[in-house]
């Protein structure tokens, strides 16, 4: 049995793509808008077909070779895989690290709405090779937003032109994810920067051999600093330091790499500064805000994560489905003839069935990664400050689902692409089983899912009295208006009406259990709370989606097909999932505690 060959798997659905920015997400209108005015929808599409090229010619051909000799770590430095060396300036030369930045640093000044799909075809081709990539742009927008004009001269241009690569540096081996208990210390030096000493664990891209130098953003303590994430300050700790015109070794080393089931081009590192006394870090922002000046990074790589786990599911579920067309096998239930030529597997319903769920997974979470960039966009661009206000807003309550969404469910789609492979699914001739073992890996990235249900229910749906579910409400609202009158099924959109109403309903009624000092009872279903709000926010972009198939076939739209194919999608999404709310608010509501009261010397 021969494998599907790679050239043929489209990483994402263009005609998708073309549907969501042109149909679905309105993504000629932020044309309007004065950040974006010399755009338009020729330099949208002439950027996506740049991308996708170099998505499918030169990384996606990579993929494998890639995740099999993964970087090596060799003499205190990181060995990547050759593949690498070509890879990042093909990236670079596309003007990828800061297409979204203003022209002032270089940039393009793309929308993120545009550059999320484009990104999406990279990360569906080869996610470490731009793992890289997605890094450094944040550092270095980091050092744009927060740094002094030193430090952008020193370091934020190197990064942007590519000559640099960047690293967040956050956790520690006694810390993980409680930043709280971060301990790495800096002491302030006489020649104005400050020596840092301590160990970091878990540090992407930490160390490679393409590129001259890194940066590491790194959270560290100053000396004397309050206790807790309030005496965290942020510094640019480069590998190494400009010195008289030249680099010298900044004291920063590699102690160790970690060997990752998933993501395997991509290095996860343990880094130690400051062994010999002499590592120098410079100050970012004032002491003190280096948590909540990291925010910005870290929402930006939540929201890259969210691409990340939405491009995994989605090359598997291409290639499971050009699997399904090719590879014939049994006959229909109603065939009786035993000598009856075989059928693809497309043919029996359940193939199909695990096929459609992976296509309702993968395209309405594609459809939520879109509207949350167009609201990032909106929110630094928006025309007056009541607009910008409101989508950061929406766009602060819907980063965790966002982020956490694609991962938890894109692992069930990877996993349904390997259980359509059958027999072959279980081996390494195919690739599914490798972007299954990546996909487990954005559970965990920038935040478990349960930090992120935490940061979900614990803070933003209660947030300014609820503020940002208000703005949802209506967003959810205005959709569910045009859908009634584009036509689309009142059944389903009874459905979603019910369900947005009974999260409204649930998150007042634990709110004021919040207000009455029950957090404990509140907080233990946050992971349902997570997923239920997810299953109405995808709900509501199916429906989004439905309306534009409803208008596109009343047209008389040629592509019936696609659209016919949209409206399936989204009626399998109101059935199945929406239909699971009401179970999921009921135990939200309820005071079911068996893994609260569970003592630890009862497993």
């Amino acid at each position: 049995m021969r494998a599907v060959r790679a050239s043929t798997n489209p990483l994402l659905s263009d005609r998708d793509v073309a549907f969501l920015l042109y149909e679905v997400h309105d993504a000629p209108g932020l044309l309007e808008l004065p950040a974006f005015a010399e755009h338009s929808r020729e330099t949208f599409d002439l950027f996506l077909t740049s991308v996708r090229r170099l998505a499918r010619e030169a990384l996606f051909p990579t993929y494998r070779a890639m995740d099999a000799e993964p970087p090596s770590f060799r003499e205190g430095r990181i060995r990547v895989h050759p593949a690498m060396r070509s890879l990042y300036p093909q990236l670079v030369e596309l003007g990828l690290l800061n297409a979204t930045r203003a022209r002032e640093v270089g940039g393009q000044q793309l929308p993120l709405t545009v550059f999320s799909l484009a990104s999406a075809y990279l990360m569906a081709a080869n996610l470490s090779a731009y793992g890289w990539l997605g890094l450094t742009s944040g550092a270095a927008h980091l050092l744009e937003a927060f740094g002094s004009p030193e430090l952008k001269d020193t370091f934020m241009a190197r990064m942007y032109r590519g000559e640099w690569t960047g690293t967040m540096a956050l956790t520690e081996p006694q810390a993980g994810s409680s930043l709280a208990d971060v301990q790495t210390r800096a002491s302030a030096a006489a020649d104005g920067t400050w020596r840092l000493s301590g160990t970091k664990i878990f540090i992407s891209g930490g160390d490679n051999d393409f590129a001259e130098n890194v940066v590491h953003m790194t959270l560290a303590r100053i000396e004397g600093a309050p206790a807790g994430t309030r005496g965290l300050s942020l510094f640019a700790v480069p590998r190494l330091r400009p010195e008289e015109g030249r680099l010298v070794d900044n004291d920063v080393q590699v102690a160790g790499a970690i060997h990752k089931i998933g993501y395997r081009g991509l290095p996860s590192l343990v880094l130690s500064y400051g062994e010999r006394g002499d590592c120098r870090g410079w100050l970012v922002g004032p002491p003190h805000r280096g948590l909540s000046l990291m925010f910005q990074m870290m929402n930006e790589a939540r929201i890259m994560v969210g691409l990340n786990g939405v491009a995994t599911a989605s090359v598997a579920y291409h290639e499971a489905l050009a699997y399904a067309q090719e590879r014939t096998q049994g006959r229909t239930l109603t065939e009786r003839d035993a000598t009856a030529p075989q059928v693809p597997l497309l043919q029996h319903a359940d193939v199909r069935r695990m096929l459609l769920r992976q296509k309702a997974i993968v395209e309405g979470g594609l459809s939520l990664l879109v509207a949350t960039s167009r609201l990032a966009d909106l929110a630094t661009h928006g025309d007056t400050p009541a607009d910008r206000e409101r989508a950061a807003l929406l766009l602060e309550l819907l980063t965790p689902v966002a982020k956490t969404f694609p991962a938890e469910k894109g692992f069930e789609a990877n996993a349904l692409a390997v259980q359509v492979h059958g027999g072959y699914g279980y081996s390494s001739e195919y690739p599914v089983e490798a972007w299954l073992r990546d996909q487990k890996l954005n559970s965990i990235h920038e935040g478990t899912s349960g930090i992120q249900s935490l940061d979900l229910l614990g803070r933003k749906v209660m947030a300014g009295s609820g503020a940002a579910l208000r703005v949802f409400q209506e967003e959810v609202g205005r959709t569910l208006a045009r859908a009634r009158r584009a036509g689309v099924e009142a059944a389903w959109c009874d459905a979603l009406q019910r369900s947005v109403d009974e999260v409204v309903a649930l998150t007042h009624e634990l709110g004021m259990k919040l207000m009455e000092g029950d957090a404990d009872g509140v907080l233990r279903h946050s992971a349902h709370y997570l997923e239920l709000f997810s299953l109405v926010a995808v709900g509501w972009q199916w429906l989004a989606q439905a309306c534009a198939a409803r208008d596109a076939l009343a047209r008389g739209d040629a592509d019936t097909g696609f659209y016919e194919g949209k409206l399936c999608a989204a009626q399998y999404w109101v059935h199945t999932e929406l239909s699971r709310v009401p179970a999921l608010v009921a135990l939200c509501r309820s005071s079911e505690d068996s893994y609260a009261k569970m003592k630890p010397e009862w497993f």
